[in-house]
């Protein structure tokens, strides 16, 4: 209690000793301007480095809030950037597609250049079998479009395969590399006629097989091209397959087998060609422009044995 007091007192004591000086300040400052230069020089001597840090301290506040500002601008002008090379980054790759579409499409020009004697009509592929090869698939164009069944399919450089389903606006593909294909063909430099038979375990390593190959004077080799035979009952003359990569001589040493590599990439097909004429109708047409000729001598058993087992 006693300590309460001493501390009031001492307190009180304090306010009215500096209130007497600040009217003894005062009253001399009104007296006698002069006498408180010593008083202003001490005040400067305090007062002016706390100004000059309140000033610096103000000048950083200041720039710190500019670099603030700042940092948002760049922050923003960050999320733009990102957006425009987003945009560019999806339009280079639209670029991209259509560039590879473009070179696709001008490859089927150029084939349906080559095959020119021909009606096509271009198709996308929708859809396929599972796996890693287009066997079997389906095309978007169909009956209104011209497209039968049995009607040839090109793409690439060459035969792709065979219509043998077909609606109003689709239509189904069994590609030459399938189990259950055969293709009546021809080595083109000498005509000695072979079937090229599908092989989805064989075309793993890039190939298919040939075989009864007719080449009874030995001029087939290695390298050679093989084209769609005239003999076949429903594949077009005279188109493109493959070349050979390998041959033997079969056990009979009458005929030969081996393996060819196909022209077309049968693990990316995107756009094909259908040639809208039948080889019936194109048959029918050539004989009836030209004077049958009958061969009595010839034997048509072994044309009638490849085209029998073609599909």
């Amino acid at each position: 209690m006693n300590r309460r007091r001493n501390d009031n007192g001492a307190t009180k004591y304090l306010i009215t000793v500096l209130t007497i000086l600040c009217i003894v300040l005062i009253g001399v400052t009104l007296l006698k301007p002069g006498a408180a230069s010593p008083v202003r020089s001490v005040t400067g001597i305090i007062v002016t480095p706390v100004q000059k840090g309140i000033s610096v301290i103000g000048h950083w506040l200041s720039g710190f809030n500019g670099n603030l500002a700042d940092v948002n601008m760049l922050r923003e002008e960050n999320e733009q950037l990102k957006e425009q090379v987003d945009t560019l980054m999806a339009e280079n790759s639209q670029l991209v597609l259509d560039k590879e579409e473009l070179d696709r499409l001008r490859v089927l020009l150029d084939l349906a250049d080559e095959y020119s004697d021909y009606e096509t009509v271009g198709a996308h592929v929708i859809s396929k079998d599972s796996g890693n090869w287009f066997s079997t698939f389906t095309i978007d164009k169909g009956i209104a479009d011209g497209i039968r069944v049995n009607c040839n399919v090109i793409a690439g450089s060459g035969l792709a395969g065979i219509v043998t389903a077909v609606g109003p606006n689709w239509a189904r593909v069994r590609s030459i590399i399938d189990d259950n294909s055969n293709v009546s063909a021809m080595v083109s430099t000498t005509s000695d006629t072979c079937i090229i038979a599908g092989n989805l375990e064989l075309i793993d390593s890039g190939a298919l097989n040939l075989v009864k190959l007719t080449d009874s004077e030995n001029k087939v080799h290695v390298g050679d091209k093989i084209v769609t035979s005239n003999i076949s009952e429903k594949y077009l003359p005279g188109i493109l397959i493959g070349y050979i990569s390998e041959l033997n001589n079969d056990a009979n040493n009458l005929t030969k087998s081996g393996k060819i590599t196909p022209v077309v990439d049968f693990r990316h097909m995107q756009e094909v060609l259908v040639i809208l004429e039948l080889k019936q109708y194109v048959a029918e047409n050539a004989d009836a422009s030209a004077s049958p000729v009958i061969d009595v001598g010839s034997d048509q058993s072994q044309p009638a044995q490849q085209t029998e087992a073609e599909n």
